[in-house]
């Protein structure tokens, strides 16, 4: 008699919009039916709703299940469910390699537990890398363009340059919020100033 095959661990996850959660029923339909299909056993879900590119607190709960390794593979509807951004979603996803967690998206058809969807894991942090450098040329660009035109680049300078002007308006007997007013300055700064 043969040994019995231990079911693959499967961790699902569904991600919506505060304004489109119509779809969570379809994404998770959708990942129950392939985890069937696969003859997967599910030991986690995860429904979170949020906008935006705002934290996934439910899918830090996920990865800890990874690196607990109570799972053998991740399960999405789609990519950008996953990932709040590029290096976010190429950052998790070579984190769930190191952990021989698989991933899987079923809407494009990419299963990370192939050598073609490994393959694919390697094209995204690839053009995650490209992204980045995009990023770090436009702003030089953008600062080396803004100081031609003599903007100053960094922190707005403080008030701490105006100290001068503060203890002067002082001495002529001027009350603290009758400086602050004339300066343009906030009375906790100019309090700040005379010490």
């Amino acid at each position: 008699m043969g040994r019995a095959v231990n079911k693959m661990k499967m961790g699902l996850y569904a991600r919506v919009s505060t304004h489109d959660q119509q779809t969570l029923a379809l994404q998770q339909e959708a990942m129950v039916a392939y985890a069937r299909q696969r003859g997967g056993s599910i030991v986690m879900t995860v429904e979170e709703v949020g906008s935006g590119v705002s934290e996934r607190l439910k899918r830090d709960a996920l990865m800890r299940a990874a690196r607990r390794r109570d799972l053998d593979v991740v399960v999405v509807w789609r990519l950008d469910r996953w990932g709040r951004s590029l290096a976010d979603l190429v950052n998790t996803l070579q984190e769930l390699q190191q952990l021989g967690v698989g991933f899987i998206s079923l809407t494009e058809a990419l299963d990370f537990t192939t050598p073609v969807g490994r393959a694919m894991a390697g094209l995204l942090a690839l053009f995650a890398e490209f992204e980045r450098d995009i990023l770090r040329e436009r702003v030089k660009a953008g600062i080396a363009q803004a100081r031609k035109r003599g903007k100053r680049h960094g922190r707005p300078p403080t008030v701490a340059s105006r100290a001068d002007e503060v203890r002067t308006l002082s001495a002529t007997g001027l009350s603290q919020s009758a400086i602050a007013r004339r300066l343009s300055i906030s009375r906790a700064s100019v309090q700040r100033l005379l010490g």
